[in-house]
């Protein structure tokens, strides 16, 4: 089994996702003892965001790509390569302003390729990279989980969104939300997703 660990967080040691990636993903490395893992921390080590130069090698020939393009062309391959070889993909997505690191967007960018993950055909848009689980630990500071909050949620439907786009339908999300709302609700919120990740079919 090959497992893709992406970690978005900016909050280090406090972050709620994180906590709940390395459990998520020790718990499949115990159930699935040939699990291997690759950890591609987006905050740590940043991916660029799509720019005109990035996006342009797409449309020159290669003996004339800059060295930018070079470098940045190799790095989409890299990750993409990661991407479509991973049975399951955890990702770590907090919600920040309603939706989702940019970070994590920049890699999205980069992993969403035509011909590569999904195609465009007579009848639309079809997804390439069908066949995984992913399984998102969502942490949000507030509740975006009810009828009055939910409007608000451009985190975990964009998620959903994109990976369906790319053709993939089995999605778990382990929720934290609530836990900027004082000890206790934190301490609440961190106790249920433990016991959703015990309870996820792996």
């Amino acid at each position: 089994m090959n497992v893709l660990h992406i970690d978005s967080s900016i909050l280090g040691a406090n972050s709620v996702s994180r906590e709940l990636t390395a459990t998520i993903v020790a718990s499949l490395k115990t159930r699935h003892g040939d699990a291997s893992v690759t950890h591609r921390d987006v905050a740590a080590t940043e991916i660029a965001h799509l720019s005109g130069e990035i996006i342009g090698a797409a449309f020159t020939p290669e003996a004339e790509w800059s060295e930018r393009q070079k470098s940045e062309r190799a790095l989409t391959e890299a990750l993409l390569e990661e991407f479509l070889a991973a049975d399951v993909v955890v990702i770590g997505a907090p919600m920040y302003n309603f939706s989702i690191p940019t970070q994590l967007k920049s890699w999205i960018d980069r992993i969403c390729a035509a011909g590569r993950t999904f195609k465009y055909t007579a009848e639309g848009a079809v997804g390439l990279a069908g066949g995984k689980k992913v399984i998102i630990a969502s942490s949000r500071g507030g509740v975006y989980s009810n009828d009055a909050a939910r409007a608000m949620d451009f985190q975990e439907d964009y998620l959903r969104t994109v990976l369906g786009f790319v053709g993939i339908t089995d999605i778990e999300i382990i929720r934290a939300e609530a836990v900027n709302m004082g000890d206790d609700k934190r301490a609440t919120a961190l106790s249920l997703a433990h016991e959703a990740i015990s309870a996820l079919a792996l």
